[in-house]
C-alpha cells in the first residue's frame, strides 16, 4: 500500500464548498460555494483562483461540451458563460417552493444533467422535512423528475456499466441505488445500499472510481469513506482534519488525486478554532485508485 498525504492545498475558507469536478482541458478543479454564491476554479500549477459571484445559492456546477458550465443555482438549471460571466436560464423547477434551492448535482453517462433540491437550510444540516426532489435536465433543456419526498438531495454518481444510479438523500444517513436506463435517463426500483454508522456522520457528496466503488465524503463526520455498494459496507476510512467535509471527485492528470471540499458556515467558536482550515480544499494522494473523467452536459 503507498501512504495515503493529506495536503490542505487550497486555503481560502468557503461558507460551504461543495461539488468539485475536474476540468482536463484546463487542468483546474473546478467547485461551487453554496452560500457563498459562487462558483471558483483552482489551478493546482498557478495556485490562482478565479471567482465569478452569483445571485443566488449555488448547488452544482457541471462541465458542458459547447463551453463554459451549466449550473443549478437558486431553482434555475442554468449556462455560465466563464469568459463574459453571464448566467442563462436554461430551466425552472420547484416554482411551487419558493423557499427551496438546488444542491448537489451531476452529468450522467449520455450527458444529461441531475441535480437535486431541498429547503433553505434553518441552520446547517437542519431543513424543512420532505420539500425536495429529484430532477434531470435533458440535452433539449426539458425537465423530469424523478421522485419528490426528499430532505437534503446530494451525492449522485453511476456504475461503471451505467445500469445503477447512485444516489444519496443526506437524512435518510444512506447510500442509496436505482435501476437506470442510460437510453432515456429514466430510475426505478430505489432502494439502500449501505446505512452510515452513526459516527461516520451525515452522508455528503458522492463519487464512483475506476473499480466501481463509492466514495462519500462524511459531514460532521470529518472523513471519506469507500463503500463497496455489492457488498454494502465500508472498505476504507479516510480521516480529514476538518469535520465539515461536504464532497469529494477525482482528478490530476491521471485521476489518481482526490480532491475534498469542505464547510465552515454555521460553526461553534470553539469547533472553529480547533479546526481553523474548515472551508478550505484537500488534495488526498497515495489511495491507489483512480477516479473517472466527468462528463459533460450535452446541451
Amino acid at each position: 500500500m503507498s501512504s495515503i498525504k493529506i495536503e490542505c492545498v487550497v486555503t481560502e475558507k468557503y461558507k460551504i464548498g461543495e461539488s468539485p469536478v475536474w476540468e482536463d482541458k484546463e487542468g483546474v478543479l473546478v467547485y461551487v460555494d453554496i452560500t457563498g454564491q459562487k462558483v471558483c476554479r483552482w489551478n493546482p500549477n498557478t495556485k490562482v483562483i478565479q471567482t465569478v459571484n452569483l445571485k443566488e445559492p449555488v448547488g452544482s456546477v457541471a462541465l458542458r461540451k459547447s463551453g463554459g458550465y451549466v449550473i443549478a443555482t437558486g431553482t434555475t438549471f442554468a449556462a455560465l458563460n466563464w469568459e463574459d460571466q453571464s448566467v442563462t436560464t436554461l430551466a425552472r423547477v420547484d416554482e411551487d417552493k419558493p423557499n427551496n434551492r438546488f444542491n448537489d448535482g451531476k452529468v450522467d453517462p449520455e450527458g444529461r444533467f441531475f441535480a437535486g433540491t431541498m429547503s433553505q437550510e434553518i441552520r446547517p444540516a437542519v431543513v424543512e422535512r420532505n420539500q425536495g426532489s429529484l430532477f434531470t435536465l435533458y440535452p433539449d433543456h426539458s425537465v423530469v423528475k424523478h421522485f419528490d419526498m426528499v430532505d437534503i438531495s446530494n451525492g449522485i454518481d453511476w456504475s461503471l456499466d451505467h445500469k445503477t444510479l447512485y444516489y444519496i438523500d443526506s437524512l435518510s444517513f444512506a447510500v442509496d441505488a436505482l435501476d437506470y436506463d442510460v437510453k432515456t435517463g429514466k430510475t426505478s426500483n430505489r432502494r439502500h445500499v449501505y446505512k452510515l454508522q452513526q459516527d461516520e456522520g451525515i452522508p455528503d457528496g458522492m463519487c464512483i472510481d475506476s473499480e466501481g466503488k463509492l466514495w462519500v465524503a462524511c459531514y460532521n463526520g470529518g472523513r471519506v469513506i469507500r463503500v463497496d455498494p455489492e457488498a454494502g459496507k465500508v472498505i476504507q476510512t479516510v480521516k480529514l482534519p476538518v469535520d465539515k467535509t461536504t464532497s469529494c471527485c477525482f482528478g490530476g492528470k491521471d485521476y489518481s488525486e482526490m480532491y475534498v471540499t469542505s464547510a465552515c458556515e454555521g460553526m461553534d467558536e470553539e469547533l472553529a478554532a480547533r479546526q481553523p482550515q474548515s472551508g478550505a480544499i484537500y488534495k488526498i494522494t497515495g489511495l491507489g485508485v483512480k477516479g473517472i473523467p466527468p462528463t459533460e452536459f450535452a446541451g
